[in-house]
């Protein structure tokens, strides 16, 4: 006997669940309908970014790392799925393998980007750095799955928890996404996706008072008007490749703290 097949209905990624937009909205991309986010959906989802903050912040970088590799090791074993909505197995494969370079960089990046300093006093002086809290991030639509990873990542590694805004050309890989995120041992909240219209969301993300940084990456045109909203409570505000693997990457999405303790004491 014939059959229907049950069609998958691409939700949010809020706190660790899938709930529909609060709008109930949905809009049509790839042939699919997919939850269109509303204003109240990124405020839910900022609340959650910060609401696990000190948990992700708190884990200790090298098991960081291991959540980050868990997240390679779920996009292999769903690469099939993961390849039927982005440009192919190609992506894929190189969406994985940044995976793993980063989670690589996880307990390294205070020997690389922190510093012993000389100074002229009986004192040890130390910078190390620390996440900048909660990171807004408008992904670039392609490529559709490594542009998302590229951009995610580098905050992820850093300590900082994410608010993503999918690009609107090629959501549903997002939502696939969030199904690796979901089974990764991320506290929940660390990564939040949005599927929707950036015209609609950034501005009240790049306003946002609790957001600490925003990366505009994935917005095309004049950003003028998001950087001084951002500007409201001092954001950082980053625009880099769609398509970045670097050490600097993870820098923009950092705080440097210096600390001076007397030698002998």
């Amino acid at each position: 006997m014939s059959r229907l097949s049950v069609k998958k209905t691409y939700k949010l990624y809020v706190g660790g669940a899938f709930p529909r937009s609060e709008s109930g909205r949905t809009f049509e991309s790839d042939g699919h309908n997919v939850a269109r986010a509303s204003r109240k959906d990124a405020r839910d989802a900022v609340r959650s970014a910060r609401a696990a903050l000190p948990a992700w912040s708190g884990m200790t970088a090298y098991n960081r790392g291991q959540v980050l590799y868990r997240l390679a090791e779920m996009m292999e074993a769903g690469a099939s799925d993961l390849e039927r909505v982005s440009t192919g197995r190609e992506e894929v494969e190189a969406a994985i393998d940044r995976t793993v370079w980063y989670a690589g960089w996880a307990d390294k990046l205070a020997q690389v980007v922190g510093s012993s300093n000389p100074v002229a006093g009986p004192y040890f002086d130390f910078t190390i750095p620390e996440p900048t809290g909660v990171v807004a991030v408008l992904a670039p639509s392609e490529p559709p799955l490594l542009g998302l990873v590229s951009r995610i990542l580098p905050p992820l590694v850093g300590g900082n928890t994410v608010v993503l805004v999918a690009g609107e050309t090629h959501p549903v890989a997002a939502v696939e996404l969030a199904e690796a995120l979901a089974t990764s041992d991320f506290p929940p909240g660390t990564v939040n996706v949005l599927t929707g219209f950036a015209e609609e969301l950034a501005p009240w993300l790049a306003g946002h008072m609790d957001v600490n940084a925003i990366d505009l990456t994935g917005i095309e045109g004049d950003t003028a008007e998001l950087e001084r909203a951002a500007a409201e409570n001092v954001k950082r505000v980053v625009r880099s490749s769609a398509d970045a693997q670097s050490p600097w990457e993870i820098a923009p999405f950092l705080e440097l703290k210096t600390v001076w303790h007397p030698i002998g004491l």
